[in-house]
């Protein structure tokens, strides 16, 4: 799954949402004159941002979902694998005895076969793809709202995100990392409860940040 929102929040001069959501920053407004300077010390907070996503109640809830929603389509994809290796099978054992019309007959439907299987394997790894992605975007977007009350709530002046490769942190001390309160904060306001399997991903932590990526869901 393709990484979601690489953020640099700024958070100071009480910037909004909307900007994290677009692919490129806005070309600032002519009339709306010089950006307001931050005067004084910097407070400075980072966070992995798609790791706390993906540890949300809310998003582990939806992909559970989303897995049984597929469910029925994987158990026909894995059906469809076992003929195939069962007529190779009855292929192999018939040798000779076959005529050349009834093997080619039968080669000619295990490709039908293997074609079918890998068209079907294709649309179903593509429909996962999608729904997860829209999910994390769902998921994702509620997350940052509760991210960028929490900070200004702390007064911080800007949240990196650590988890995106290019994006500069190699070290934070302990203080600065936010996601486990972010996530709490998340999960208490969501209400929803942590579902009974949690999904394999990395559990967000205060202290310091390696800046490695989480791996992506499906």
């Amino acid at each position: 799954m393709k990484h979601l929102l690489p953020i640099v929040c700024v958070l100071a001069s009480g910037l909004g949402v909307g900007a994290v959501a677009q692919a490129a920053p806005a070309s600032p407004d002519p009339a709306a004159g010089a950006p307001v300077a931050i005067t004084g010390a910097t407070k400075i907070a980072v966070i992995n941002f798609e790791a706390v996503v993906q540890q949300t109640n809310e998003f582990q809830r939806d992909i559970a979902d989303l897995q049984k929603k597929y469910e029925p389509r994987v158990t026909e994809l894995q059906q469809l694998n076992q003929q195939i290796d069962a007529e190779k099978k009855q292929l192999q054992t018939a040798g000779t005895t076959l005529s050349d019309v009834d093997r080619q007959t039968k080669l000619h439907d295990i490709d039908d076969k293997t074609k079918d299987l890998q068209r079907k394997g294709e649309d179903l790894r593509n429909d996962e793809q999608e729904a997860g992605q829209e999910t994390l975007q769902q998921v994702g977007q509620k997350v940052f709202d509760i991210l960028s009350d929490y900070a200004k709530s702390q007064g911080f002046n800007l949240v990196l995100d650590a988890g995106q490769q290019n994006s500069g942190v190699v070290w934070a001390t302990p203080g600065t990392d936010i996601s486990k309160a972010v996530l709490d904060a998340y999960n208490t306001k969501s209400g929803i409860p942590a579902p009974a399997a949690v999904p394999s991903a990395p559990t967000p932590h205060a202290g310091a940040s390696t800046g490695a990526r989480p791996p992506a869901t499906h």
